[in-house]
């Protein structure tokens, strides 16, 4: 290794940049409710075909949500259509899945496809509030320095 080389960082550091670039909170709420769903239907194999149709919805639906999380996360590019789908899917759970998973899987689906979609990839990151009321505080004491002085003659 030699001098001009950077040592290694770590996998913090590394993780904190692939999860800056994508909704990471979103991807993994709306897998986690699609997960809890999917944990609360408790009816076995052989009831699901049995009932039809309808006992089958009761697990797709949820498993949707789970891929369309996990495809948040790891094609991020394709947000827009994960989340809507993610979103109908949990909607659609509360008819099909002990009411959404009572109520906790459809409400994290439904919080976490609203960030998918919501989320920006080209957003400048924010600023604290202190830093902000610092740099105006800055600003007009600038200001005020140029001020003074300024229009007489020397």
């Amino acid at each position: 290794m030699s001098g001009t080389d950077s040592p290694h960082q770590g996998w913090r550091p590394a993780f904190r940049g692939w999860r800056a670039r994508r909704p990471f909170l979103g991807g993994l709420l709306l897998t986690l409710g699609g997960c809890w769903i999917l944990l609360t239907v408790k009816a076995s194999l052989k009831v699901v075909v049995h009932i039809g149709m309808q006992g089958v919805a009761g697990y797709l639906l949820p498993a949707v949500m789970v891929l369309c999380g996990l495809l948040t996360l790891f094609s991020p590019s394709q947000r827009l259509f994960y989340s809507i789908l993610g979103m109908l899917c949990s909607l659609g759970s509360w008819v099909t899945s002990n009411l959404g998973g009572f109520v906790l899987g459809l409400a994290l689906g439904a919080v976490g496809s609203c960030m998918i979609f919501g989320w920006l990839p080209d957003q400048e990151p924010r600023v604290s509030r202190r830093k902000r009321r610092e740099a105006a505080r800055e600003a007009a004491q600038q200001t005020q320095g140029f001020g003074e002085g300024a229009g007489e003659p020397a």
